[in-house]
């Protein structure tokens, strides 16, 4: 009997989180996986919708479906990208996995652990935007921070112009 496999893959909807996901699907994804897209986006001050019933925790699973559509986003505050949903919906029937997202609120190096161990993830996916050195001394790397403190696999895929 096969394990079921959770792959996450951290997608700010940068081009380098866009080009870990496109890696992600063709190396990582096989039939049957589900895929976990997790989002991070900066704490606020919420005064409606989903956001501040679920800022704590993070959002229940978002299936494809729901994600694909502009409103159910907006209602999480996040921004419709067409390419990402093109690049999953693509891989979902290719693949046969079944694709969700979970959107969190806070400091994304923190809750990209978080999320590997209560969602939790087989191995997580992060882009890496190419931080020279004394930038990434002062801002801190978010993959840096998962490689060294995430409790599953991480695997770091480098972004090329």
């Amino acid at each position: 009997m096969a394990t079921e496999r959770r792959i996450g893959v951290a997608i700010d909807f940068s081009s380098s989180s866009k080009s870990a996901l496109k890696w992600a699907m063709e190396n990582v994804i096989r039939k049957e996986d589900h895929l976990i897209l997790i989002t991070i986006q900066p704490e606020g001050n919420y005064e409606k919708g989903e956001m501040q019933l679920w800022e704590g925790i993070g959002s229940p699973f978002v299936p494809l479906i729901e994600f694909s559509d502009p409103a159910t986003m907006k209602k999480y505050g996040v921004k419709h990208d067409p390419e990402v949903v093109d690049i999953v919906s693509n891989g979902a029937k290719q693949k046969e996995v079944e694709v969700l997202m979970k959107v969190y609120w806070g400091d994304p190096r923190e809750k990209l652990c978080e999320a590997i161990d209560s969602i939790p993830l087989s191995c997580i996916i992060v882009g890496n935007r190419g931080l020279g050195k004394l930038k990434r001394a002062i801002m801190g790397s978010v993959s840096n921070y998962v490689v060294n403190n995430g409790s599953c696999a991480v695997t770091v895929v480098k972004h090329h112009e």
